[in-house]
């Protein structure tokens, strides 16, 4: 299973982002798919989670801001990044708990690669 993660780049404060996630490979299902973010210095963290049914959560620090969404049909999840700071500065990272054709039995998470979002002041 692969994940590959686009729309990163450079903002200004206040700008907005749209980053995609598109899952592929030996996919049965895909339970819960998330976006986590790692600022220099820092552990990495959740942003924002969707369950395959669509149901979400997201940290404090991006409620209102940052929404997250899938299309269940094209394995993706997205992220629409509003009002965007300088703290929202970070590699973000994709991740799918996957039941692959292979092993029906288990879930696992899988990761993106990472795309850097950099806001200026």
């Amino acid at each position: 299973v692969q994940l590959q993660a686009s729309g990163g780049g450079l903002v200004q404060t206040g700008g907005s982002l749209r980053l995609s996630c598109a899952a592929s490979g030996s996919i049965f299902s895909i339970n819960s798919m998330g976006w986590y973010r790692q600022a220099p210095g820092k552990q990495r963290e959740l942003v924002a989670a969707i369950t395959s049914g669509g149901s979400t959560n997201y940290a404090d620090s991006v409620k209102g801001r940052f929404t997250i969404s899938r299309d269940n049909a094209r394995n993706t999840v997205y992220l629409q990044m509003n009002s965007l700071n300088p703290e929202d500065t970070a590699v973000y990272y994709c991740s799918a708990d996957t039941i692959t054709i292979e092993d029906e039995t288990t879930v696992a998470r899988y990761w993106g690669q990472g795309t850097l979002v950099t806001v200026s002041s």
